[in-house]
């Protein structure tokens, strides 16, 4: 609020708008908006009216309009709930410009996230516990100078985080396609349960490393022996990790 015939010097109008002292004096000087009251002691004071006409300025130059433009609009026929309505279009369409380029910004930002190599978290949130920094450096010390896991490494690099959430895909309907087969009591050489023991195979030769038969026969083994791997297909389905390993171990006898 502000007192009826209330005036400010350069300087508190300066406080009181959040505008430069610099600025006003550079208004001043160009004609945009000069003090139109006068002290006793004969200096110079802007007025209520001035303060308004500041206020459009402002709003103006947030639009980023030319102070010769701004002129224009404040020194026509207009007045000012005309000036408020043009405003308001103006800040309106730019509104709208700008929704559009967050939206333009967003999707390309998302680009670049969907592009870009998972990190440790995302696999994280995609795989819960069965992704660790501790099983990470297990399988480095256990495999690091094989072949298989250089090949691995080399393929993962570069798989973005919709790259794994497909892989977790895959992964999650072979073994709903494992406990299936072992709740529907096929048996676990049988044609079934050995063509999903193929499809885990091509899967994890496809995606990683060299998979043949026999090395496949060999992690079907680490399934059962291993008692994290075990646990992994148990809590799935109690005797999973059983039946998956007789499956693969038929898989690869049938390949023989």
């Amino acid at each position: 609020m502000t007192r009826k015939n209330a005036t400010w010097t350069v300087g508190r109008l300066a406080d009181r708008s959040g505008v430069t002292v610099r600025t006003l004096h550079h208004y001043d000087e160009i004609g945009l908006l000069r003090p139109t009251a006068r002290s006793s002691a004969g200096y110079r004071l802007y007025t209520e009216t001035d303060l308004v006409r500041l206020q459009q300025i402002v709003v103006y130059r947030r639009l980023e309009l030319p102070l010769d433009e701004i002129a224009d609009l404040l020194d026509g026929p207009d007045g000012t709930v005309e000036h408020l309505r043009r405003q308001r279009d103006v800040v309106a369409a730019r509104r709208d410009e700008l929704e559009v380029l967050v939206d333009a910004i967003d999707q390309a930002l998302e680009r670049e996230m969907n592009n870009r190599p998972a990190t440790d978290e995302d696999m994280r949130e995609l795989f819960g516990h069965g992704f660790s920094d501790e099983y990470q450096a297990e399988a480095q010390e256990r495999w690091g100078d094989t072949d298989r896991w250089a090949q691995s490494q080399a393929r993962t690099a570069r798989y973005t985080k919709a790259d794994w959430a497909q892989i977790k895909e895959e992964q999650d309907a072979t073994n709903d396609a494992f406990i299936a087969a072992k709740r529907a009591g096929e048996p676990a050489d049988g044609d079934v349960a050995v063509a999903v023991a193929e499809r885990a195979r091509v899967q994890m030769d496809e995606r990683f490393y060299d998979c043949d038969h026999e090395f496949h026969r060999c992690l079907g083994e680490m399934y059962v022996t291993d008692p994290r791997f075990a646990a992994t297909y148990n809590d799935l389905e109690p005797g999973l990790a059983q039946y998956v390993r007789d499956a693969i171990v038929a898989n690869a006898d049938r390949s023989s």
